[in-house]
């Protein structure tokens, strides 16, 4: 057998990037002939050793070049050796359209922009039964971004499966911060999508690496806007036309009854029941969780549900409110903020944060409370376990009382002589 002379040599570019780092290429040698690619990954100059081609330090970009080095050169070594045993001729290009799958020997390989694609268009087919538009959308908006980040940084359409490693996860989550200004919390949600499809490539065995490996996707605490009880009488008594009177409407029903936007859209005819007693409920399983809501409608709500009662828009949808899309709801809930002199942000969520948070400062039961937002545990409840003055001072009274001046030890004083 013919000896083969095979060389791999990682090299640093010095003329740097406009991040100020240095690219890092590959040079692949076979008998006297070589190709050099570049690699996609890049570090600060000072932090590359050329002796021993790696990157110095321990930080996790230079932890994320090395294992790339590490792997390269074991998959490199690996494919050398197979086209050895089996009688090819070995050349730096073969081998480098091997390792990179294009060529005549080029196998069908899973791209990470097709994949997504047809995991969205599998939801689609199910929406109404396990998926809902919104959650289609955010799916759809992770694939746009993506492609643009794609786009951006390996000048590419797509991307093979198996190319997918810890520094594009990190290099997404960065683009998504950086490049397109996004909070902590709708980072976390854009990247949950992306290991949605990983994990499902994993399971696949279309990778056999995972690369959210060591990778914590982490979110926020917020605290939810809500409104006081005053604030909510102050948009129900004020005077509106046309639409902004319906979402108006719209958003005091989910101020009284903790419903979620999507779950007033769909509330029907057969979700409201009277018990024997002549009192009247809303229940109805939560579209997000499914679990059964068990709401007791006050006076408002009940004044609501009449006032629309024989309106077209909802007979024709066949649900009992003439509910307009999210988009407009809160593009008018802007403007009813702003003519009722509240200066807080309204949002459709913002009534369910309203609902839940009243309820608890009232001193309803945080496990009563759960069951009418339709909450899987008491846990996601306490999200919303906020308190207002009012309640403050009412478990404060009895500490009022207690520290009040008669009821303290009166000070022993000496008896004055006469």
């Amino acid at each position: 057998m013919r000896k083969e002379n095979f060389y791999l040599l990682f090299v640093k570019r010095s003329r740097l990037l406009k991040s100020g780092e240095a690219a890092i290429f590959m040079r692949i040698s076979v008998n006297g002939t070589r190709i050099e690619t570049n690699t996609g990954k890049s570090i600060e100059p000072h932090l590359w050793n050329q002796s021993k081609e790696r990157a110095k330090g321990s930080s996790k970009k230079a932890i994320d070049l090395n294992n790339y080095i590490d792997d390269t050169e074991i998959r490199l070594f690996k494919l050398f050796e197979e086209m050895q045993a089996d009688g090819s001729t070995v050349t730096a290009r073969e081998l480098y359209n091997r390792f990179f799958n294009i060529g005549p020997h080029k196998k069908v390989e899973r791209m990470l922009i097709a994949t997504f694609k047809e995991h969205n268009e599998e939801c689609r087919a199910l929406m109404g039964r396990d998926f809902e538009l919104g959650t289609i959308k955010k799916y759809e908006t992770i694939v746009r971004l993506l492609e643009r980040y794609i786009s951006k940084k390996y000048e590419a359409e797509d991307l093979p499966l198996t190319s997918l490693d810890r520094d594009f996860v990190h290099g997404f989550e960065l683009y998504l911060k950086i490049d397109r200004n996004q909070q902590q919390n709708t980072v976390a949600r854009y990247m949950k999508g992306l290991k949605k499809i990983t994990n499902r490539a994993l399971a696949n065995e279309w990778i056999t690496k995972n690369p959210f490996a060591d990778f914590k996707v982490r979110t926020v605490q917020t605290n939810p806007t809500f409104l006081s009880l005053d604030e909510v009488h102050t948009i129900y008594r004020h005077k509106f036309t046309g639409a902004l009177d319906v979402v108006r409407d719209m958003f005091i029903m989910a101020a009284f009854t903790g419903l979620a936007f999507i779950d007033i859209s769909n509330l029907r005819k057969e979700h409201v029941v009277t018990d024997n007693d002549g009192n009247m409920w809303i229940r109805k399983p939560r579209q997000k969780t499914e679990i059964v809501q068990n709401i007791p409608l006050l006076d408002i709500p009940k004044a609501i549900l009449k006032k629309y009662e024989d309106n077209e828009k909802a007979k024709k949808k066949g649900t009992l409110l003439p509910v307009p899309c999210n988009q407009v709801m809160n593009r008018y809930l802007k403007e009813i903020g702003e003519l009722c002199g509240i200066e807080k942000t309204l949002t459709t969520h913002v009534a369910r944060h309203t609902y839940a948070t009243v309820c608890l400062s009232q001193g309803v039961r945080i496990e009563n409370v759960s069951k009418m937002l339709g909450h899987t545990s008491i846990k996601m409840t306490q999200h919303y376990a906020r308190v207002l003055d009012s309640s403050i001072l009412a478990d404060m009274q009895g500490i009022r009382e207690a520290m009040a001046g008669d009821t303290l030890p009166k000070k022993r004083g000496r008896k004055k002589k006469e």
